[in-house]
């Protein structure tokens, strides 16, 4: 653990989540202190101390580093004065950039406490933490924004989108492609072990993708919803290929028959190829006694096409997802995936001092190579300039450069931004169903 000054009168500390030293059963005073603070950020019921419990096994298996602000000068009616005000959570796992997977630096559980805005807090938390993950050797750093505003100014730029949609299911859905394989109702218990399998193929193949917390093994089995606690409605599905090897799953509920029109909830749905997603869409859609199948999922979905009546398919809302923030732009350039030749002078400017430079990018056949540059730039090529927030959103191909540019976090001529978005163009939307 360490500890550093944030403003008078707070501390900041840094730690790992833990069990009672005597009741292993449950949390520890600082972490349930730290849980508290959390939920009363994003207006959660508390945790009964045997879910605590569980969280904090889960916290471990994640590696998650913890930060709680504390205010030594709480007055006397201040709600638990030993907890935060302020919490900030960190954790690792691969992305993948569309060549190799990259580890990224996630950021999650961030909050501040009404009572404690305008001191600096959030910049200290999180300017502190970009450095040390930089040093750390991250390239890149991602999270969920609960609140689009805040993170702009930090340099994260969202790079993916998920979609909401409702399914008209009633008479069943009819899909215009071929049966392939087969889908069996799974057996809850077994899912902890298979959905993380399943999952690890799904983020080899998928541009986007990020890899899971512990979580989502124990959802996909039943043992979690919301809460740390047995879902008995949870169902899951498995899908094999015509090898016989698992190849996707779906995991879903049934909401109570009082829901008008009844409806199939799902949960959570990976796969590591179209097919495979096809295939549980059409176990989903054979489903009786169900008029309405609600998900989300990627923006470009072939389930819509493969439908013999896509009008049953309607977008409900499209949610940004993965937002990330440049560390080390070189490294991320490496490892992205570039799906065109070309090559230009790409600079990014960061008032944060993180990701500022500019880069000589080559790519041919698939090759790519890199030269840093100074103050002399090569004559006769195309020459751009992103913001370290647009150049996020550029990455993986999810926000046109065209776009970019039009909003103003891309800088060059006609011809140079031509030149980008012929190089960072990719055949396919990211996408990224890991919330965290």
């Amino acid at each position: 653990m360490t500890a550093e000054p944030t403003a008078p009168a707070l501390r900041t500390e840094r730690f790992r989540a833990g069990l009672s030293e005597t009741d292993p059963q449950r949390a520890d005073d600082r972490t349930s202190d730290w849980l508290q603070a959390v939920n009363v950020g994003f207006h959660d019921p508390a945790w009964k101390p045997e879910q605590a419990a569980s969280l904090v096994e889960a916290y471990l298996a994640d590696g998650r580093m913890l930060t709680g602000v504390y205010d030594g000068a709480a007055p006397e009616y201040a709600w638990n004065p030993k907890a935060p005000v302020a919490t900030y959570a960190t954790m690792s796992n691969d992305l993948n950039a569309g060549g190799t997977l990259l580890p990224a630096h996630q950021i999650t559980s961030v909050t501040v406490r009404p009572t404690h805005r305008r001191r600096g807090i959030l910049t200290s938390m999180i300017s502190g933490d970009l450095q040390r993950a930089k040093e750390d050797g991250f390239a890149v750093a991602a999270l969920l924004a609960s609140e689009a505003v805040i993170y702009g100014r930090f340099g994260f730029g969202a790079a993916t989108v998920e979609t909401n949609v409702e399914i008209d299911a009633r008479g069943r859905l009819e899909l215009k492609t071929p049966p392939s394989g087969s889908t069996v109702l799974a057996e809850p218990a077994r899912m902890e072990e298979l959905a993380p399998e399943i999952f690890r193929r799904h983020l080899r193949v998928t541009r986007g993708a990020l890899g899971r917390q512990a979580g989502y093994a124990k959802r996909a089995a039943g043992l979690w919803g919301d809460l740390p606690e047995i879902q008995q409605d949870v169902r899951a599905a498995v899908h094999y290929d015509d090898a016989g090897t698992p190849d996707g799953y779906v995991t879903y509920r049934f909401l109570p028959w009082e829901t008008e029109p009844h409806t199939l909830k799902v949960l959570d749905l990976v796969a590591v190829d179209d097919t495979a997603r096809l295939e549980l869409w059409r176990y989903l859609g054979s489903i009786d006694l169900v008029e309405k199948i609600t998900a989300s999922g990627p923006l470009a979905d072939p389930l819509p096409w493969a439908l013999a009546d896509r009008r049953r398919y309607q977008i409900t809302g499209v949610e940004d997802t993965l937002w990330l923030r440049a560390l080390d732009p070189a490294a991320m350039l490496r490892a992205r995936g570039f799906e065109s030749d070309g090559e230009l002078v790409l600079g990014v400017a960061d008032p944060l001092g993180l990701a500022q430079g500019r880069w000589l990018l080559q790519v041919s056949g698939g090759s790519t190579v890199l030269t840093e540059l100074g103050e002399e730039l090569p004559q006769g090529l195309p020459v751009v300039e992103a913001d370290a927030a647009a150049f996020a959103s550029l990455y993986l191909g999810g926000v046109p450069a065209s776009v970019l540019a039009a909003a103003g976090g891309i800088r060059g001529t006609a011809v140079a931004l031509t030149a980008l978005g012929r190089l960072f163009d990719v055949a396919r939307a990211p996408y990224c169903s890991t919330h965290f």
